[in-house]
């Protein structure tokens, strides 16, 4: 009996030129969490229930794929990288030291609704430093992520930037922070479902004063006409929240920092920012994409000082974020974005080796030995094909040269090269020769 080849919604298959996009780009990335001093770690895909239940809150735990193992186990596959990287901390954290700055990019599951960049199983990019409570660590993660996004040629975003504590102070203030995690999560929704059903929610969870004051200080600064109003904004914040506290000074502190080294241009202080997991306790950070903000948040994160008490008494407080990588490129796929972002994705081979007898893979494979110590990608034709077959292949693959050899040639120890895309040839080379020719092509 054939099975029908089919695979699960919110589930995809990457074709060649999809996954290679996505490898160049966790390669970029990979190079700017490196330049910052951040060492990659991995942890496992599947890990007990309780420990990746223990914290999310909400939503989320409805979206985590959940079973029993054979071993009766209560088991999940992990729907972030971050309670995980909690559970590894508690475990590791007297071998590896602190403060410890890490990056991991890898899969991760969830049972959601699908929509354009947003599927059951993506890839998360996250990087996080551990074992300090400063608003330099904060001010640092907010760096890397505009860095990250810069260094895969995209400029044209904001960093939207609120502190938790700062919410939470002015919950107290207006006596109902008991009903703050309820609150937080409407407030999370406000981008999606609007100002009027938000107000709606919130009047049923408080009174309409209460809701009102609440409204006042998500929108604070809304009618300001630059980002560097953040001050200003701040200001109102802290008039809302009782006085100053020591929220209002960490942001205020960070919100210096960027002035001072005048990276504040893609920043912007936004109260209605407050990310919806629980477990974050400081400054919270989303990220958007200015020509195509209807795609949501590309990078999000914040300050998570309690999440490992789950697991160690040791206190271990963090900051960090989350590039959700199917999302940037779906964003980066659409045609608002092709004058907004310059991300140079490689060919995955420079030359194509083509094959004039079956009899002289041999031979082939000295030349391309030669180029590949160059550093120059080469792929082999493996059967004798007509000429405009081969030509055929390369021509799919985009590749910019094709190799020429046959017997005559093996006895010289030389090739021809054709440059598949001026068409211009040239006969009797040697690697070093074809190198000086290659160079001057910037390939």
């Amino acid at each position: 009996m054939q099975i029908n080849p089919r695979i699960l919604k919110g589930f995809r298959d990457a074709l060649p030129e999809q996954e290679l996009i996505r490898r160049d780009t966790m390669y970029n990335l990979e190079k700017t969490f490196r330049s910052f001093g951040f060492m990659p770690i991995d942890t496992p895909a599947l890990e007990y229930k309780e420990v990746l239940l223990g914290k999310g809150g909400g939503e989320t735990d409805k979206q985590v794929y959940e079973f029993t193992d054979k071993g009766k186990r209560e088991v999940a596959l992990r729907f972030d990288l971050t309670v995980p990287f909690a559970r590894y901390m508690a475990m590791h954290f007297p071998t590896i030291g602190l403060p410890f700055k890490r990056y991991h990019m890898a899969k991760v599951w969830r049972g959601e609704n699908t929509q354009k960049g947003r599927y059951r199983e993506f890839y998360q990019c996250d990087f996080d430093i551990v074992g300090l409570d400063t608003a330099s660590s904060d001010f640092e993660i907010l760096l890397l992520i505009m860095d990250s996004l810069k260094n895969l040629g995209i400029h044209d975003f904001t960093v939207h930037l609120s502190h938790r504590g700062l919410f939470n102070a002015f919950l107290t203030h207006e006596g109902i922070s008991e009903k703050s995690v309820e609150i937080l999560r409407i407030v999370d929704k406000l981008s999606k479902i609007g100002i009027t059903k938000t107000r709606k929610l919130l009047c049923d969870l408080v009174t309409s004063d209460k809701t009102e004051k609440i409204l006042a200080y998500i929108t604070a600064g809304q009618n300001l006409k630059t980002k560097s109003d953040m001050n200003q904004t701040l200001q109102k914040l802290i008039e809302l929240s009782g006085g100053p506290n020591e929220h209002s000074e960490r942001l205020h502190t960070v919100i210096t920092f960027l002035k001072d080294s005048e990276k504040d241009s893609n920043v912007l202080l936004d109260p209605s920012i407050t990310r919806g997991l629980d477990y974050y306790t400081g400054i919270v950070y989303e990220t958007f994409l200015n020509p195509v903000p209807g795609i949501g948040s590309i990078c999000s994160g914040g300050r998570y000082n309690n999440l490992a008490a789950l697991y160690t008494a040791e206190k271990l407080p963090g900051v960090g974020a989350s590039i959700g990588l199917d999302r940037l490129l779906a964003a980066m796929s659409e045609p608002e974005m092709e004058e907004n972002s310059s991300l140079s994705i490689s060919n995955p081979s420079d030359i194509l080796i083509m094959c004039m007898d079956d009899s002289l893979a041999g031979y082939y494979a000295i030349i391309a030995d030669k180029f590949r110590q160059e550093g120059i990608k080469v792929d082999m034709f493996h059967t004798k094909k007509k000429l405009a077959q081969q030509f055929k292949y390369a021509e799919k693959k985009q590749i910019g040269y094709a190799v020429i050899a046959g017997n005559n040639e093996v006895i010289t120890h030389t090739f021809n090269m054709k440059n598949l895309k001026t068409f211009e040839e040239f006969k009797n080379l040697t690697v070093e020769k074809a190198l000086t020719l290659i160079k001057k092509t910037n390939l």
